[in-house]
């Protein structure tokens, strides 16, 4: 049994969550934290980053990695393109969604969500490269209506759990919803998603369990 590790709050714990659920592949789920040094962590997670995962085979970590595998080894629904180039494009969306626009607005989530502040050259900066970063994913983004176009991807797992966090922490930090003011629609592809079964779920579990947990001993 597929063992997925992390919380509910985490991000990337929940574009695999959703990679499971959609596929329909059996999994439990145990809740770690991130920082933990406990040698069963580290032996997973090196950098004790969640999600991580305990397969039959042994460990996984890096959400894009695990994704990848389950692909491979669970191919059907598929949830990547059967043709080469395609399945290329729709990976290039996740680079930039995860790299390109997550990345880059998570150095505003201490103040947006956590209480902390941020530095004006960080929001400056931070503003700078979405700026930039946000019309390049713009130009591969389809939302027709799928954000990689007409099925359901891993792009998807990976937009759906991110674009709404890059908008809200912008408005909330810099006064602005970057993702909207440059013309993406986020908030009703959000809401269409959010109606598959397995976006249900996974929004019911990060409501119910709202706290992050203390790392792993």
């Amino acid at each position: 049994m597929i063992v997925l590790c992390g919380f509910p709050l985490s991000n990337y714990y929940n574009k695999v969550k959703l990679a499971l659920l959609e596929k329909g592949v059996p999994f439990t789920e145990e809740r770690v934290g991130t920082g933990g040094k406990a040698e069963s962590t580290l032996a997973a997670s090196p950098l004790a980053k969640v999600p991580f995962l305990r397969t039959p085979q042994g460990p996984l970590c890096e959400s894009q990695v695990i994704v990848d595998w389950l692909e491979a080894a669970h191919p059907q629904p598929p949830l990547v393109p059967a043709d080469p180039y395609a399945a290329a494009k729709v990976r290039e969306l996740v680079v930039f969604i995860d790299l390109h626009l997550e990345l880059v607005a998570r150095e505003l989530y201490a103040q947006a969500f956590f209480g902390g502040s941020v530095s004006d050259d960080t929001k400056a900066r931070v503003r700078k490269l979405l700026d930039k970063n946000i019309p390049g994913f713009k130009r591969l983004a389809k939302f027709t209506p799928y954000v990689a176009g007409d099925s359901f991807t891993v792009a998807d797992c990976s937009a759906w759990t991110n674009l709404p966090l890059v908008a809200m922490s912008t408005k909330a930090v810099l006064g602005e919803d970057l993702l909207a003011a440059h013309g993406v629609d986020w908030k009703s592809y959000a809401k269409f998603i959010g109606e598959r079964p397995s976006a249900q779920k996974v929004a019911a579990d990060r409501k119910a369990d709202p706290s992050v947990p203390p790392p792993a001993a």
